[in-house]
């Protein structure tokens, strides 16, 4: 019973995410929550607060005015007070330069208790670099912007 809530409240995220209503997604999360998403660019870095992850959407949302997950698969693992998560997804829109924009992966998520933890994102980073950097040769600055939460 626990995995069927948790698979639908992965798929139910993901299209919050699409409609870009993070105020429910955040409400989920711990308050020292883990989010990690690899690479030195302007989405990657380490955070450790539901308002860092919130900065992090906000500047996700700008960078991909137009953005929209699917999610294909979700995979659920674990009793409710250490519950694995993994989402496999694709991604699609513009980017803030007007260009097409797509890419999948997978997001591996820990719950304990209905509250997210942990959230880590693998994806083609190589690919979404190449978007930034094309982006930030086009104007938008802030595709070059230092990861949030790094120190300065």
């Amino acid at each position: 019973m626990h995995h069927m809530i948790a698979r639908r409240t992965a798929r139910w995220a993901f299209d919050r995410l699409s409609e870009r209503d993070v105020a429910p997604l955040l409400a989920r999360c711990a308050e020292d929550i883990h989010h990690q998403f690899a690479g030195d660019h302007a989405l990657g870095g380490v955070r450790h607060s539901k308002r860092a992850i919130s900065e992090w959407l906000d500047r996700l949302y700008r960078l991909f005015p137009e953005l929209g997950f699917e999610a294909h698969s979700v995979l659920v693992k674990g009793p409710p007070w250490h519950m694995i998560v993994a989402v496999l997804w694709t991604d699609r829109g513009k980017a803030a330069d007007g260009e097409a924009y797509e890419n999948q992966g997978v997001h591996e998520l820990q719950i304990r208790w209905g509250k997210l933890v942990s959230l880590r994102a693998h994806l083609d980073t190589q690919h979404l670099v190449g978007v930034l950097d094309r982006m930030a040769g086009n104007g938008v600055t802030e595709a070059e912007a230092a990861p949030i939460g790094a120190k300065p």
